[in-house]
C-alpha cells in the first residue's frame, strides 16, 4: 500500500527548499475532511517524508497540502509546497 516514499518540502520566497515538519504532514494526513479517499493511502514518516500508495496523484497531493498548509498558516502566500518522488 505505501509503496512510494515522497519528499515534502516548503519552498521559501528565496527559492530555498526546507523539509516540512512531520507535524504539518501529519496534520494533513490525519484530517478526514477532504472527502477524497485517495489521500487515505498516505503515511507520514519523518520531517519532509511521506509514504504513499501508487494511486495517490502527486499533483493533487501537492495542491491539497499547499491549500491546507496555507489555511493553517504554516506557509505564507509567497511560499509553496513541492512534493517529489526521489530517484
Amino acid at each position: 500500500m505505501f509503496a512510494r516514499r515522497l519528499r515534502i518540502e516548503r519552498i521559501d520566497s528565496a527559492g530555498a527548499a526546507h523539509p516540512c515538519p512531520i507535524r504539518w504532514i501529519d496534520s494533513f494526513a490525519m484530517r478526514n475532511f477532504t472527502n477524497d479517499a485517495i489521500f487515505d493511502d498516505t503515511l507520514p514518516i519523518a520531517d519532509g517524508l511521506l509514504e504513499a500508495g501508487y494511486r495517490v496523484p502527486l499533483d493533487r497531493l501537492e495542491a491539497g497540502m499547499q491549500d491546507w498548509f496555507r489555511r493553517k498558516n504554516y506557509i505564507g502566500p509567497e511560499e509553496r509546497i513541492c512534493v517529489s518522488e526521489p530517484a
